[in-house]
């Protein structure tokens, strides 16, 4: 991908192995800024594995990768501040309420006082989340657990965000509304979304990486 701007995701020769399996191999990309990039691919791909790699989850057993620059293994806690992420399973702590969370997860970023409130407040009303503050997390729906988990994922106003299958079991009106979300992010951050689903690359990214079998075989303009 060529361009002028800044590279906020990039991966060099990444690969992972369990034992004699192969998850992936070799997968190099470099993502600038303000892109919305689809990371394509069956299921089994290798998709999960990667962005695992890319968020710091997991380490590579070769290849390394950065985030706004920073290496994910040597420069973790800097790179962390750069980066949201959502996973595929959504939010974290089922048993806490969605205002219970965003709550602990601005204190363990170091989000205090008047500027946590505003922040909570802006990101809250941005995922529309109002209405089941109190509710717990568990007893939600598949939708407001995914907006939950973007609000978290948004809550220290990263540059990058990184979702596994953000729509997979949202019902049609909540794919639109999702979709949307993540257009109008795009306006402010660099976005990389994966999907088995053709469509959504159709529908939200102006440029695809397509894995197969642990393996990129295709990059280019959607």
């Amino acid at each position: 991908m060529s361009s002028n701007n800044k590279v906020m995701i990039e991966a060099k020769g990444l690969s992972k192995f369990y034992g004699p399996f192969v998850a992936i191999k070799d997968i190099t990309f470099a993502i600038p800024e303000g892109k919305i990039v689809a990371f394509l691919g069956p299921n089994g791909a290798g998709k999960s594995t990667t962005m695992k790699i890319l968020t710091g989850y997991l380490a590579p057993s070769e290849g390394s990768c950065a985030i706004a620059g920073l290496d994910i293994r040597t420069q973790r806690l800097e790179a962390s501040k750069q980066l949201g992420y959502l996973p595929e399973n959504g939010p974290l702590y089922q048993n806490m309420t969605p205002q219970e969370l965003l709550n602990f997860f601005g204190e363990v970023r170091g989000i205090e006082g008047d500027a946590l409130q505003k922040r909570l407040n802006d990101i809250i009303k941005q995922c529309s989340i109002e209405l089941v503050l109190e509710k717990p997390i568990d007893k939600l729906s598949r939708g407001y657990k995914q907006r939950v988990g973007l609000a978290q994922a948004l809550l220290h106003d990263p540059s990058v965000l990184i979702m596994d299958e953000p729509t997979a079991g949202l019902d049609p009106n909540q794919i639109r509304e999702f979709r949307k979300n993540i257009q109008e992010l795009g306006k402010s951050k660099t976005i990389l979304i994966s999907t088995h689903i053709l469509q959504e690359v159709e529908a939200i990214a102006d440029y695809v990486l397509f894995v197969n079998n642990g393996k990129l075989v295709f990059e280019g303009n959607t």
